[in-house]
């Protein structure tokens, strides 16, 4: 079994702690690490490595609810621009990775401070004081769920 469909497992049975709410075609979870506060996942249901593996109905529902999410996910942390990928080389199981961004978040990374989310080193992005706890883990569920009940209406 795939990291993503385990941790869909965990959601299942109520023991994930970043588990935000379940979509149809998705569930949206805050990330481990929070180097970038806010950082969201938007995890498929299905097990696809590729979207033009979904049928094409499916597909374009993800598609739509993660562009709710991202919305969401804007709002509820205030980001200046969002970062939207869907890559799946670590993890081949269809998954968004949701940044969003703010002026000089890239702590001395990029040029000039500017840059795409991977070109700080994943030891900084996966540091132990990266990831997010209690109570902080539990206020940023409130305003992502606040905000995804304000888009999805």
């Amino acid at each position: 079994m795939c990291l993503i469909c385990q941790r869909i497992e965990l959601i299942k049975a109520g023991e994930n702690p970043y588990f935000v709410k379940e979509l149809e075609t998705g569930y949206v979870v805050i990330g481990d690490h929070q180097y970038f506060k806010g950082y969201t996942l938007f995890l498929a249901k299905e097990h696809v490595t590729e979207l033009h593996h979904m049928e094409n109905p499916v597909k374009l529902h993800f598609l739509e609810e993660m562009s709710l999410v991202q919305e969401a996910v804007a709002k509820a942390f205030e980001a200046e621009k969002m970062n939207i990928e869907l890559l799946g080389n670590g993890d081949a199981h269809a998954h968004w990775h949701l940044f969003p961004r703010r002026a000089g978040d890239m702590k001395g990374h990029g040029l000039n401070g500017r840059g795409p989310v991977w070109w700080v080193p994943w030891e900084e992005m996966a540091a132990e004081d990266c990831q997010v706890q209690s109570p902080e883990l539990e206020e940023m569920i409130k305003a992502l769920s606040h905000e995804l009940e304000k888009c999805l209406a």
